[in-house]
Formats: structure tokens, sequence, C-alpha cells
């Protein structure tokens, strides 16, 4: 059996497959970058906004490390809680 590491890089070495895998990462860091932003903005540790999201730091942690190695994306909601805790509304378009 083939591990998460073996499997992926199998997958990428289709050029298609890369191409796309990028693509999701560029929007990823960038979502990453802007809740960086609205944490710094408000002055706040990861364990406040957790504090206020009503869940613990590692959470936060690990959310926050999730986006920027790829490997999770993180829901809506979570997304509005995470927003709401740095003071912000969260907003998404389609462009």
């Amino acid at each position: 059996m083939a591990t998460y590491k073996e499997l992926r890089e199998r997958a990428l070495a289709d050029p298609a497959v890369r191409t796309e895998y990028e693509r999701l990462n560029r929007e990823e860091f960038a979502l990453l970058d802007a809740m960086l932003a609205a944490r710094r903005e408000a002055g706040l540790s990861q364990a406040d906004v957790a504090a206020r999201m009503g869940t613990k730091a590692p959470a936060i942690t690990r959310l926050e490390r999730a986006l920027a190695t790829g490997q999770h994306s993180p829901s809506v909601d979570t997304l509005r809680k995470y927003a709401a805790a740095c003071g912000k509304t969260l907003v998404i378009s389609f462009a």
C-alpha cells in the first residue's frame, strides 16, 4: 500500500495535476496571508483567536499550519468564526 507522500509524488508527476495543485496552493496561501493579516491587525495571538472562537490555541495553530502546507482547507463556518474573532466579516466572491 502506497503512502500519502508516494501517491502525491506520483500524482504531481502529471503536468496537468501539478498545475492545478500549484494553483490551489496559491489560493490557500492567499487565504492564509489574509487570515494572518486580520489577526495581526486585531493585535491577537493564536490563543486570543482560539478563545474568541470557543476553541483551544492548538486548533488555531493546526488551522494556520494546514493552510501553509496545503493539507487542509477550512470550512466556510470556520473561516466565518475566525474572521469574527478578528473583528472582521468573511466575504467570498467569484471573479
